[in-house]
C-alpha cells in the first residue's frame, strides 16, 4: 500500500515538473531600425495568450509552452513567427512592409511587389534620391530610372520642369505624365499665375510641383507603360508619378529631425566678351566712330548681372508611433537665390500625416495635408524677347564703355541698358496652396476590405509685374510712360474614391479582385 501512494506522488510530482518545464515565461523587446516598436503585438500562436509592447518595446508572456511558435506584429510590419525552444528571452527586430521598400511599389489603388508587378514599374526610394539645392520632387529622382527623362526649362530657382517617360507620345497634345501625392491625381496644369508682355516678351509659369519639400518624401513609384490607363484611364497614357510621403511609423516614443543644408551656386560658364580696348579696337577695324561709340567706362555686363550665391533649407519634423496610429508632423523654409541677380525663390511649408485604428484593428483612418506658400521673384528674362529683349540678351550685346549709372543714357532710346533693366523691373509672385485627404479603410471579412476617400487640392497665385518709366530702350508702349500687369489663378481639384477589394489566397497563387467607382472635378479661373 505504501508503494502505491508512494508511485502515486512520484507520478504527480512528475506530472508538475514537466508541466512547469512545458509552461514557462518568455519577455523581451520588440524594435524596428530605429528602435524599440511600441503597440506591437505579440501572441502565441494557436492560442489566446497575448501581449502588446509597452513604451519601450518590452513584452511578457507567462504560461508559454517551450515549443510554442511567437507571432509578431505589427501594422506597416512584416509579420515574423519565432519558435520557442526552450528560450525565456526572445527579442526580435520587425521589418518594414511599406510601399517605401524596393520589393513593394504603389500602383494606383494598393500596392504591388515587383516580382509580381505585370507593367514596366519603377521605385525610387528617400536613400536614392539626387542630394544638393532641390526645389521640386521631379529632381528627386533625374537620372535614377530607366526611360525617364527630366530636364529643367531653365536654371531660375522653381522653374518649370518637364518628364518625359519612354519620349513623346504625341505631337500636338500635352506629354506631361499624371501626377499622384497620396492617392490624389493633380490637375497637371500650371498653379501659379503667368506673366504678361509688358516690353520685352513674356514669362513662363512655376513648377506646379514646387509646394512639396523633399524631406517629406519617402518613395516616387513611376508607371510607365499602358497598365497605368487601366486605373487613371487616358490620363495615365502618358506614365504616371506617384508620390508617397513619409509617416509616422518609425517614431517609436516621439522622434524630432531636424536638417539643415547650405548651398553655393555659381555660374558654370561665362561667355568671352570684349572688353573696353578690345571692342574700340573692332570699331576702329571695321570702319566705325570710336568716338561716338566711346562712354567712358569699362564695364564687363556679367559681372553686373551674374553672381554667386548662397543658398539655404532649414526642415523640422516630429515622428510619434503609439501602437494603435501614428502621426508626423514638419514645417521646412528654404530660401533658393539664383545666379542672376533679382531670381530667388522663398518657400515656406507645412505637413501633417496621421493614421489611426479603431474596433479592434478593422477600421483604420488615415489624414494626410500640405499647406505651402511659394514666393517667386524673377528678373526681366523672356523666353519669346530675341536676343537682346531680355536681361541676358541685353548683358551679351551691351557696349563695355557703358557706366553702371542708371541716369545713363545713350541718347538713341533703342537699347536696352542692363543696369537699368535690374533696377527699374520687378516681377514677384505669391502661391498659396493646400493638398488634402482623408481615407477609411474597414476589413469587412478577413478578405474583404472598403476603402473611401476625400480628396481636396486648391490653390490661389497673384503675379505682379511693374516696369518704370524711368528705362530706356524699351519700344514697346508708350516711351517713358511706367506699365504693369497683375495675374491671379485659382485653381480646385476634388475627388472622392470608393473601392472594394477581395483577396484570396491558394497553395501556389492568390486571386486579387478590385472594384471601385471614381469622383474628380476641376475648377480654373483667373484673369
Amino acid at each position: 500500500m505504501k508503494q502505491i501512494i508512494f508511485k502515486n506522488m512520484l507520478f504527480v510530482c512528475a506530472f508538475l515538473f514537466i508541466g512547469m518545464a512545458q509552461a514557462q515565461t518568455v519577455s523581451g523587446t520588440v524594435s524596428d531600425s530605429n528602435g524599440p516598436l511600441p503597440g506591437a503585438n505579440v501572441a502565441v500562436k494557436g492560442t489566446n495568450i497575448g501581449a502588446i509592447s509597452d513604451f519601450d518595446g518590452e513584452y511578457t508572456l507567462e504560461n508559454v509552452p517551450s515549443d510554442a511558435v511567437l507571432v509578431f506584429s505589427f501594422v506597416g510590419y512584416i509579420t515574423q513567427e519565432v519558435a520557442v525552444n526552450g528560450r525565456s528571452t526572445i527579442n526580435i527586430t520587425l521589418n518594414e512592409d511599406a510601399s517605401s521598400l524596393d520589393e513593394v511599389v504603389v500602383i494606383g489603388y494598393g500596392t504591388q511587389s515587383i516580382k509580381d508587378a505585370t507593367g514596366a514599374v519603377s521605385v525610387v526610394t528617400a536613400d536614392e534620391f539626387n542630394k544638393g539645392v532641390i526645389s521640386s520632387p521631379e529632381q528627386l529622382i533625374q537620372g535614377k530610372s530607366a526611360g525617364v527623362q527630366i530636364t529643367q526649362s531653365s536654371g531660375e530657382p522653381g522653374a518649370g520642369i518637364q518628364v518625359r517617360i519612354r519620349g513623346t507620345a504625341s505631337v500636338r497634345s500635352n506629354n506631361n505624365p499624371l501626377f499622384v501625392v497620396d492617392g490624389v491625381p493633380l490637375s497637371g496644369e500650371d498653379t501659379s499665375a503667368g506673366g504678361a508682355d509688358i516690353g520685352a516678351g513674356s514669362s513662363s509659369a512655376r513648377n506646379p510641383l514646387n509646394f512639396l519639400n523633399p524631406n517629406d518624401i519617402e518613395s516616387i513609384s513611376i508607371l510607365k507603360d499602358a497598365s497605368a490607363t487601366a486605373i487613371y484611364g487616358s490620363r495615365g497614357a502618358n506614365g504616371v508619378v506617384i508620390i508617397t510621403t513619409k509617416t509616422g511609423r518609425a517614431g517609436a516614443g516621439g522622434v524630432f529631425e531636424f536638417s539643415s543644408s547650405v548651398s553655393y551656386s555659381t555660374p558654370a560658364e561665362r561667355f568671352d566678351l570684349l572688353n573696353r580696348e578690345e571692342y574700340l579696337s573692332a570699331v576702329a577695324q571695321y570702319g566705325g566712330d570710336v568716338d561716338a561709340l566711346d562712354y567712358g567706362a569699362n564695364t564687363d555686363w556679367q559681372d553686373e548681372v551674374l553672381r554667386n550665391t548662397f543658398s539655404h533649407n532649414q526642415s523640422l519634423a516630429y515622428s510619434n508611433n503609439y501602437g494603435s496610429g501614428n502621426v508626423r508632423a514638419s514645417f521646412s523654409y528654404g530660401d533658393q537665390l539664383g545666379i542672376v541677380e533679382n531670381s530667388e525663390q522663398e518657400k515656406i511649408t507645412g505637413r501633417l500625416n496621421l493614421s489611426q485604428r479603431f474596433f479592434e484593428d478593422k477600421l483604420k483612418v488615415d489624414f494626410n495635408g500640405t499647406i505651402s506658400r511659394v514666393n517667386d521673384l524673377a528678373p526681366l528674362i523672356s523666353n519669346n524677347s530675341g536676343s537682346t529683349g531680355d536681361l541676358l540678351g541685353a548683358a551679351y550685346f551691351a557696349n563695355p564703355t557703358w557706366p553702371t549709372n542708371l541716369d545713363f543714357t545713350t541718347g538713341g532710346g533703342g537699347e536696352l541698358i542692363p543696369s537699368q533693366v535690374l533696377a527699374y523691373y520687378k516681377d514677384l509672385a505669391h502661391t498659396d496652396r493646400y493638398l488634402a485627404n482623408i481615407s477609411g479603410e474597414y476589413s469587412i471579412l478577413p478578405n474583404l476590405k472598403a476603402k473611401a476617400t476625400l480628396g481636396f487640392d486648391e490653390s490661389s497665385s497673384e503675379k505682379s509685374q511693374s516696369l518704370s518709366g524711368l528705362i530706356t530702350g524699351v519700344t514697346n508702349g508708350t516711351p517713358s510712360n511706367g506699365r504693369g500687369s497683375f495675374g491671379a489663378l485659382y485653381t480646385k481639384n476634388t475627388l472622392f474614391d470608393l473601392t472594394l477589394n477581395y483577396t484570396k489566397e491558394f497553395e501556389n497563387s492568390n486571386f486579387e479582385a478590385l472594384i471601385g467607382y471614381s469622383y474628380q472635378s476641376f475648377l480654373r479661373k483667373g484673369k
